[in-house]
């Protein structure tokens, strides 16, 4: 177990470039149980998260295959395997990604009800009630959820719940239904860029998907699917954390593969604080922020809304802002425990329901954190890079999960980042 040892108040600048998508990576590479013949997936950041969803799909029969560059070639050779155990399932809630695409091929799937990061309670019933409304049955088992069904047909399905649509139910229910019997409409899809790409590559395999992006997604089932070339859209969260180190250490940084398109509501809430950020003439995005930054209120809420994968780096920045600023989080409402880590630097933050009043201070300082799941240890790492002092982030497993060489890539702007054993 490493931990990072962070020498603060480091200005950043130079070019640094954004990787493909983790989370739209890891069902895109599950979708591939679907196909018949070899799919080639192009630009897979190499993550804790993507190595453990492919040793997954090799126990369920898959022959996988890392190349340079991020590429991914995959192909079923074995399809008796149904069964997601908990040993892998547990260290990732996005394996129940596989549970739609073993349904729809195989007639059957056993997965074991996941893990993840700590953010608080995340069911799957949506996912659930979406594929028992393709036909499935559905049992829970000793832990494991098991799933059957002899033919799947199209139907109506309802995907909102208490927070908003669900994306990985959203991906789920349009993997299983490419297969099934009929039309299949997804209403209260999760409109999310990552869903968008799933379908996209599920249309070049075959698949006749339209309304992606929308919150209604309408699927005409086929028979069958065929493996293609894809590459995976840039990672709009590791962009827009790029895009907050810069801001939070009043930097100068140039960001390749950045699509601002998928992050128009923290480019606003950015502006209103006081960051420049603009496109260039040679396609990049530039980041640069005024001495005073100004208070703001941001909301988390689904695509388009704020992101919550960037509520944490986002109350890093206004840890430093001229006034009193106030984060509300309507996705996870629990997801605030980097709270009490940012207040051990010296910030003046104060939780109230679902909500963080951030009394601006005019520096943080560095002292020992501990990361509790992966945002926040992004987070923790941008408090790090302007605090005054020495900052030590443990468990920094978790920020592996999400950023490949975080470390290295900051250290190439500037900053002075360690890797060191616990």
């Amino acid at each position: 177990m490493d931990r990072f040892v962070i020498n603060g108040n480091k200005r950043l600048k130079g070019t640094i470039r954004v990787n493909g998508s983790k989370n739209a990576s890891l069902p895109i590479l599950a979708a591939s149980l679907l196909t018949e013949g070899e799919s080639t997936i192009k630009g897979v950041p190499d993550l804790s998260d993507t190595q453990h969803l492919c040793y997954l799909l090799e126990r369920l029969g898959m022959q996988v295959t890392r190349e340079e560059k991020g590429d991914i070639k995959l192909r079923v050779e074995d399809e008796m395997n149904c069964h997601a155990e908990y040993d892998l399932v547990r260290k990732m809630r996005a394996s129940v990604c596989v549970m739609g695409p073993l349904l729809a091929r195989r007639g059957r799937a056993q997965v074991s009800l996941p893990g993840g990061c700590n953010i608080g309670y995340r069911p799957i019933g949506l996912h659930l009630q979406g594929l028992e409304a393709l036909g499935a049955d559905v049992e829970l088992i000793g832990g494991d959820i098991h799933l059957k069904a002899k033919k799947l047909r199209g139907a109506e399905v309802f995907l909102g719940g208490p927070f908003g649509s669900t994306v990985l139910g959203t991906a789920n229910v349009l993997m299983a239904a490419c297969l099934a019997e009929g039309t299949t409409v997804i209403e209260c899809a999760a409109c999310e860029p990552e869903v968008t790409d799933l379908a996209d590559y599920l249309n070049k395999c075959g698949a006749r998907i339209t309304g992606q992006g929308t919150p209604r997604i309408t699927i005409e089932g086929v028979t069958q699917l065929r493996g293609c070339e894809h590459e995976i859209v840039p990672d709009r969260i590791e962009a827009g954390t790029f895009i907050i180190a810069s801001a939070i250490t009043n930097g100068d940084v140039k960001i390749e593969n950045c699509r601002l398109d998928h992050l128009l509501a923290l480019v606003d809430r950015l502006r209103a604080i006081g960051v420049n950020v603009e496109r260039t003439a040679d396609g990049m995005v530039q980041v640069s922020s005024a001495r005073r930054l100004e208070p703001v209120t941001i909301t988390t809420q689904p695509y388009p809304g704020f992101p919550t994968d960037l509520q944490a780096q986002a109350m890093s920045l206004l840890c430093l802002a001229d006034g009193n600023s106030v984060v509300t989080e309507k996705i996870f409402p629990d997801r605030f425990v980097h709270v009490a880590e940012l207040n051990r630097m010296g910030a003046r933050l104060r939780k109230e329901g679902p909500t963080v009043i951030v009394e601006g201070v005019k520096h943080l300082v560095g002292a020992p954190v501990m990361a509790s799941d992966l945002r926040a240890s992004a987070a923790l790492v941008l408090a790090g890079l302007v605090a005054k002092g020495t900052t030590t982030v443990s468990r920094v497993y978790h920020i592996d999960r999400g950023y490949d060489r975080i470390e290295q890539r900051l250290n190439a702007l500037g900053a002075d980042i360690r890797r060191v054993p616990e």
